[in-house]
C-alpha cells in the first residue's frame, strides 16, 4: 500500500510523452549557464572581471533601484503604505478638528495623539511625511508628547 501511494505521488510523466531529450537538456542548460554568466558579469560581488558601467551622478535611474526589481517592488509597496498612513491622518484630522475661520480643521497635537495612538504607533512620522507633503502644518522641526501637546497642527488640503 505505501508503495503504491509513492507511485502515485511521484509519477514520472515524461517516459510516457516522451518529451525529454539530451538535446533539449543539453539546450536548456546552456541557456542557463550563460544567462548566469552574464549576470554575474553585472554583479559587483561576484569575481567576475567585467562589471556593468555604473550610472553617475545626473544621469537617469540614478540613486533609483532596477525597474522590476525586487528592490524597486519593495519600494512601491513602502510608498503605497505610507501614503494610506498618510491619508488616514488627514482623515482623523478632519474628523476631530476643529475648522477654523478660514475652513481649514485644526487639531492640538495631544488631542491628536491620543486619538491616533490607537490606530498607528508612528505618527509623529507620518505628521513629518504630511508636512513634506504640504498636506498638514504645524510649528517646530519635531513634536514631543507631553511638551508639545498645545501645538496645532492644521489640515492644508
Amino acid at each position: 500500500m505505501e508503495q503504491e501511494d509513492a507511485q502515485v505521488q511521484h509519477p514520472d510523466t515524461r517516459a510516457e510523452t516522451g518529451n525529454v531529450s539530451v538535446k533539449g537538456l543539453t539546450q536548456n542548460w546552456q541557456k542557463w549557464s550563460t544567462d548566469h554568466c552574464e549576470n554575474q558579469k553585472k554583479n559587483p560581488f561576484s569575481n567576475g572581471t567585467a562589471t556593468a558601467p555604473q550610472i553617475q551622478r545626473g544621469q537617469e535611474g540614478y540613486g533609483r533601484p532596477l525597474e522590476g526589481s525586487k528592490t524597486d517592488q519593495r519600494g512601491k509597496a513602502a510608498h503605497w503604505h505610507i501614503s494610506k498612513e498618510v491619508t488616514e491622518l488627514c482623515q482623523v484630522i478632519k474628523e476631530i478638528g476643529e475648522c477654523r475661520d478660514d475652513g481649514r480643521p485644526v487639531v492640538h497635537f495631544g488631542t491628536l495623539f491620543e486619538r491616533y495612538v490607537n490606530i498607528s504607533d508612528k505618527l509623529v512620522g507620518v505628521l513629518l511625511r504630511a508636512r513634506k507633503q504640504g498636506l498638514v502644518q504645524f510649528e517646530g522641526e519635531m513634536l514631543w508628547q507631553g511638551r508639545d501637546d498645545g501645538v496645532l497642527i492644521t489640515l492644508m488640503k
